[in-house]
């Protein structure tokens, strides 16, 4: 009688899944999107303009927290490794770091009465707690893409509905924080220079409750991924197995440290332009942002279910060397567009979000590629420490991502609101929130580009691991019988 990790809805001899099974998986990452989305587009703007703390102090903030994930993330991984439990290694955190998840992301979203020093103190704590629940709870997720199937064709597919139902996560985050924020926290209609609009009386409440909405779907959402998944890549546990080995192992895989540095700088764009992107339209092209957010997010979901027949036609590597390169040029364009022309700017965000569809989808399906190459090569699996490293890129990126833009508002003499009422700023701070829009984010999606000229894995090669590990398992396997017989 086979054990709950592995039945039902077991694979076919080809390593394929259920449709099902694939929308039950990408219904985790709606759930760490309703927060990922959260943080990148509203987390800088929240702490200056609601929150009530400096951008200087929110960017060293960002920075500083994710010392820690240097430490917790390959702890996380190798602990999600070395789980045992009947219905697997990965699926259990699922379950265990719902609700840690759901309270910290609240609280961080919570503004105590407290002196501005107080307040610093809290945003250092909480930050620090939403990120390592993330971590706990986000490392097993990922993982579990590398054990559902076998095949890599197959986890491409499978990384496809998870990015579909990701970003439809981050739609919602898009679309809803600012009526939610609005609804929660109470609206008056103001009358300036003639021109009628709505404010928001308590951003601090509407945030608040907006998140715990959030957070409740958050739950649930992770306990569906839990009970429609399985766990079927099952190495057999070796006791020389330990966690310096398989650092040592990482270290020395080559694939595995250009998709960290790839993955670090794809993160690193999308923060630092999803920062800038409230203040560039708060403050430079006076307008509301969220339809904007909302445009660009379908364009990806749309570029996302071509990965699969692109990847046919082109590799993976050739797909996202030239996706990147693509996407920088495109974002490189805000530098020359005027506030009032803001039909070019969705034009640009639009093409540009379709581009970049297909690069997520290729960066977590190639990760799995990597903890099976790592497989042949050495003789060992850690599919949890290979994605703890990706984990770790994508928070580091995103610290560097947040840290940068409120390290240069401060450079720049960005003015936060007075009283809840926004500053006029100078123009050096605004051809400040341009370049952080434009020429920054492209020049990281470029550093991505030339990194991933080093990837080494092409699609004969992996074809060729493929079939030695289905060899080498089928091996295992019949020993194991052989022995217990």
């Amino acid at each position: 009688m086979s054990s709950p990790a592995q039945s039902p809805n077991a694979a076919d001899a080809a390593g394929r899944v259920s449709v099902g099974e694939k929308i039950g998986y990408g219904l985790g990452d709606m759930a760490s999107n309703l927060y990922w989305k959260l943080f990148e587009n509203f987390q800088l703007f929240f702490y200056t303009d609601v929150f009530g703390i400096s951008a200087a102090a929110a960017g060293t903030m960002f920075f500083v927290t994710k010392l820690w994930d240097a430490i917790n993330d390959p702890i996380m991984g190798s602990l999600a490794d070395r789980t045992r439990t009947a219905w697997g290694r990965f699926r259990p955190w699922l379950v265990w770091g719902a609700l840690p998840f759901a309270v910290t992301g609240i609280l961080t979203f919570y503004t105590p009465d407290w002196s501005p020093s107080g307040k610093l103190v809290y945003a250092y704590v909480t930050y620090t707690l939403v990120f390592t629940a993330y971590t706990a709870i986000n490392i097993p997720y990922g993982a579990l893409m590398g054990v559902l199937s076998p095949s890599p064709l197959e986890r491409t597919s499978i990384s496809t509905y998870r990015f579909v139902l990701a970003f439809a996560g981050g739609l919602v985050v898009q679309k809803f924080t600012e009526p939610l924020v609005a609804f929660f926290g109470g609206t008056r209609e103001v009358v300036a220079n003639g021109v009628r609009s709505v404010e928001v009386l308590d951003k601090q409440t509407g945030f608040f409750w907006t998140v715990v909405v959030y957070a409740c779907i958050a739950v649930i959402l992770f306990l569906v991924t839990f009970a429609t998944t399985r766990e079927r890549v099952q190495p057999e546990y070796r006791r020389e197995q330990t966690l310096g080995r398989d650092l040592r192992d990482l270290l020395g895989n080559g694939p595995w440290v250009v998709l960290m540095l790839v993955g670090l700088f794809q993160i690193m764009a999308g923060w630092t332009r999803g920062s800038a992107t409230a203040y560039y339209f708060t403050y430079h092209v006076h307008m509301p942002f969220g339809n904007f957010l909302v445009a660009g997010t379908v364009a990806a979901i749309v570029g996302m279910l071509l990965t699969q027949p692109l990847r046919l036609l082109f590799g993976s590597r050739n797909l996202m060397i030239l996706m990147n390169l693509v996407v920088a040029v495109l974002t490189a364009g805000f530098a020359w567009i005027r506030p009032d022309q803001v039909g070019l700017m969705y034009a640009l965000h639009v093409l540009a979000s379709f581009a970049g569809g297909p690069v997520p989808v290729l960066l977590w399906a190639m990760y799995a590629d990597v903890a099976d190459y790592s497989e042949w090569k050495s003789g060992r699996r850690a599919t949890g420490l290979v994605f703890s490293a990706a984990t770790f890129s994508q928070q580091l990126g995103g610290a560097l991502g947040g840290a940068i833009p409120g390290w240069c508002l401060a450079w720049f003499a960005f003015q936060p609101p007075v009283g809840g009422v926004q500053q006029e700023q100078a123009p050096e701070v605004l051809r400040g929130i341009v370049f952080m829009m434009s020429l920054m984010p492209a020049g990281f999606l470029v550093c991505s580009a030339v990194c991933m000229l080093f990837y080494s894995i092409n699609e004969n090669r992996l074809r060729e691991i493929e079939l030695g590990l289905r060899q080498r398992r089928a091996g295992e396997t019949t020993s194991t019988t052989e022995t217990r017989s």
